[in-house]
């Protein structure tokens, strides 16, 4: 969690001061946040943490496929974008 409010700010004002709309950088900061949630990892045992990592970037690649081709379309749609 630490490090999304460090990186959250300094991202959004790149991003904005590189002429990207302020309400679709602060969302799509938002959510990629709350997606990336599957690469942290606890220290049950149920799973290694190699295999952890392994999965979690592969649903991270997959949300991230989604979310852009999907969901960029449809706030494309709606006129966010």
């Amino acid at each position: 969690m630490p490090h999304i409010v460090a990186m959250y700010t300094a991202f959004g004002t790149v991003a904005i001061a590189a002429g990207a709309p302020k309400f679709l950088t602060a969302m799509t900061l938002a959510f990629a946040s709350n997606l990336m949630m599957s690469l942290t990892h606890f220290a049950a045992g149920f799973v290694d943490q190699g295999t952890w990592w392994k999965l979690g970037f592969y649903v991270s690649v997959i949300n991230l496929i989604i979310w852009s081709v999907i969901g960029g379309l449809w706030w494309k749609l709606l006129g966010l974008w």
